[in-house]
C-alpha cells in the first residue's frame, strides 16, 4: 500500500470494498488494521463470481445490476457529504473492479484514483527476476482467453504474464505455455507479497489447488545478465557440421519459413519454433535474421549445400537436439523442406520432421503489386543448377500456352544472365507485348522497389538474384493508384 493510499483510506468517512459472499475479502483484510472505529464500512457483495446465476441477463446482467446498485449506495454517502474510499487489490485500473464504479460515478463526483502495485510487479519482485530488459516487450494476458489464442500471443512475446487463473482456467493456461514452447522458463506465483505467497515452476503446480489470486510469468531472458534462464548468449559454432555428444534421447527438426524479410513477416508458429530450438541451421544471411536466443547454437553454412545441411540437421536431432532449419520465404517453396524430407527418407531417419510454413516471396510481391495472382497461376524457378534449361523452357512455354500468370523465382544471378531474355521471348510468342509484368526487388527490405512494365519492354539488365518476376496472363490488368503508381490485378472471371 502506498503512503497516499494509506492517508486517504484512514481519513475517509466511508470505506467501501468488494467481497465474495462468505469470504473475508482480500482488500478489506489488507486495510483493516489501519481503519478507525468511527469509519463506516460498506461491503459490496458480488452476486456471482465463478458460479452460475439465474439472472435473466446471465452473468453480465447480474454484475451490471450489482454495479448499478452498489454505485447508488456509494452515491448516497457522497450526497450526504461523506468522503468514500473504494478499496481495490493491486491497481484500480489494472483489471480492477473499481473501474465499473468509476464509469458510473466519476462524472458526478470529484474523484481521485490512486495507483497501486500490480500483481505482475509483485510477482516479478518475489521471483527476483526483471520483467523486461533493453528492448524486450512485456505481454500481459488474462487466463480467461481461449488456450489457442493465449499460445499464439505467447509465441511472439519476449516476456509474458497471465493473470486470472483459478482451478478452472489453469490447465488451459499451462497447456498454452507448453504449446508456445516457453513453459520451461515460466513460474507460478500465488498471493505475491503476502505471508501466504507461493512460488513454483509451472510444471510443478497442482491445478486443483490454484486460487484466483495467482498468475504465471515468463520473465526476461535477455542474455548476458544473471537473471537470464541461460546465462550464455547464442553461439556461432566454429565447425558448422559439428554434432554434440548424444544425449540418449531423440530430438526433432522444424523446417521454418522466415518470410521474405524482417520480423513483421514471421508467423507466430515460426517464432515459437525458433525460440524453442537448441540448434539453428541454415544459410548464413537467413540465420542472421533470427533474433538471438540464450544458449542457442547457430550453424551457418553456404547457400549451395542444401543436402549436407539437411543431413547435419537430422544428425543433430538424432543426438537429442531440437533443431530449426531456416529458409527465406516459405520453407516448402524452392527451399529447405524438400531437402530435409529427402534426406530423412533416404537415410530412414527416426527423427520427426515438421514443416512450418512462411509467407512466400510470390505472395509478398503479389500483395505489393496488387493481385496479379488472382486467377490460375503457376510458379517456376529459372535456375538451371538443379534442372536443365530445356526443361525450364518447355514449362514456361506450356504455362504461356495455357494462359497462366507465372511467378518466377531465381530469375538471374551474376553468372546466369540469359534466362530472363529467353523467358521474355517465350512469353512474347503467346502474349500481347503490353501484358503487365511485375518486377519486384528486395520486397520487405530497405531497398524495396516494385515496378510494372509491359512484357515487350522488360529489360533483363534490371533483374538480379534478389528480384522476382510475375508475368501476367491475357486478362491481367493495370490500374492507377491514388499515389500515382500503377497497380495490377488478374480478374477472377475468365472470358468465355
Amino acid at each position: 500500500m502506498t503512503l497516499k493510499a494509506h492517508r486517504l483510506i484512514t481519513s475517509a468517512h466511508v470505506v467501501a470494498y468488494p467481497v465474495k459472499k462468505g469470504a473475508p475479502g482480500v482488500a478489506i483484510t489488507i486495510a483493516s488494521r489501519f481503519l478507525q472505529d468511527g469509519q463506516i464500512r460498506l461491503p459490496m457483495e458480488y452476486p456471482v463470481t465463478t458460479g452460475t446465476t439465474d439472472h435473466p441477463g446471465g452473468y453480465d446482467g447480474a454484475l451490471a445490476d450489482f454495479y448499478d446498485d452498489t454505485a447508488a449506495e456509494i452515491a448516497a454517502h457522497l450526497d450526504a457529504g461523506r468522503d468514500v474510499a473504494v478499496l481495490c487489490e493491486g491497481d484500480p485500473f489494472f483489471y480492477g473492479s473499481y473501474m465499473y464504479w468509476h464509469e458510473r460515478l466519476a462524472d458526478r463526483y470529484p474523484t481521485e484514483v490512486v495507483p497501486g502495485v500490480t500483481s505482475v510487479s509483485g510477482a516479478s519482485a518475489v521471483l527476483g527476476r526483471p520483467l523486461v530488459q533493453h528492448d524486450e516487450v512485456l505481454t500481459i494476458l488474462p487466463g480467461t482467453l481461449p488456450p489457442e489464442v493465449l499460445a499464439a500471443r505467447l509465441r511472439t512475446s519476449d516476456s509474458a504474464a497471465v493473470i486470472k487463473l483459478g482451478r478452472r482456467h489453469f490447465p488451459d493456461v499451462r497447456a498454452a505455455f507448453e504449446e508456445a514452447g516457453v513453459a520451461g522458463r515460466t513460474w507460478y506465483v500465488e498471493r505475491a507479497t503476502t505471508d501466504r505467497q507461493r512460488v513454483a515452476p509451472l510444471a510443478d503446480v497442482d491445478a486443483d489447488a490454484v486460487p484466483y489470486f495467482s498468475l504465471v510469468i515468463a520473465p526476461s531472458t535477455a542474455p548476458g545478465t544473471p537473471f537470464a534462464t541461460n546465462r550464455t548468449g547464442p553461439t556461432v559454432v566454429d565447425d558448422p557440421y559439428a554434432v554434440p555428444v548424444p544425449t540418449g534421447e531423440l530430438g526433432s527438426v522444424d523446417v521454418v519459413g522466415l518470410g521474405p524479410a524482417g520480423p513483421s513477416w514471421l508467423t507466430p508458429e515460426a517464432h515459437a519454433a525458433l525460440a524453442a530450438a537448441d540448434d539453428l541451421v541454415g544459410y548464413g544471411p537467413y540465420v542472421s535474421r533470427v533474433a538471438p536466443r540464450p544458449g542457442q547454437r547457430r550453424h551457418l553454412t553456404d547457400n549451395r549445400v542444401e543436402a549436407e545441411r539437411a543431413r547435419h540437421a537430422l544428425a543433430l536431432a538424432e543426438a537429442g537436439a531440437r533443431v530449426a532449419v531456416v529458409s527465406s520465404g516459405d520453407a516448402g517453396v524452392f527451399a529447405m523442406a524438400s531437402a530435409v524430407l529427402e534426406a530423412a527418407d533416404e537415410t530412414k531417419s527416426p527423427v520427426p520432421v515438421r514443416v512450418i510454413p512462411g509467407l512466400s516471396a510470390m505472395q509478398a510481391v503479389a500483395a505489393r503489386a496488387g493481385a496479379p495472382l488472382g486467377h490460375d497461376f503457376c510458379v517456376v524457378s529459372l535456375s538451371d543448377r538443379l534442372k536443365p534449361w530445356d526443361v525450364i523452357a518447355a514449362r514456361l512455354t506450356a504455362a504461356a500456352q495455357a494462359d497462366l500468370a507465372v511467378a518466377v523465382y531465381n530469375p538471374a544471378s551474376k553468372t546466369r544472365r540469359h534466362q530472363v531474355a529467353e523467358a521474355r521471348d517465350l512469353f512474347l510468342a503467346h502474349r500481347d507485348p503490353l501484358t503487365p509484368v511485375v518486377v519486384a526487388r528486395d520486397v520487405g527490405g530497405p531497398t524495396e522497389a516494385v515496378r510494372i512494365v509491359p512484357l515487350g519492354e522488360l529489360d533483363p539488365g534490371i533483374v538480379d538474384m534478389r528480384t522476382m518476376l510475375i508475368f501476367g496472363s491475357s486478362t491481367t490488368r493495370t490500374y492507377p493508384r491514388p499515389d500515382g503508381t500503377l497497380g495490377v490485378y488478374t480478374p477472377r472471371r475468365y472470358p468465355a
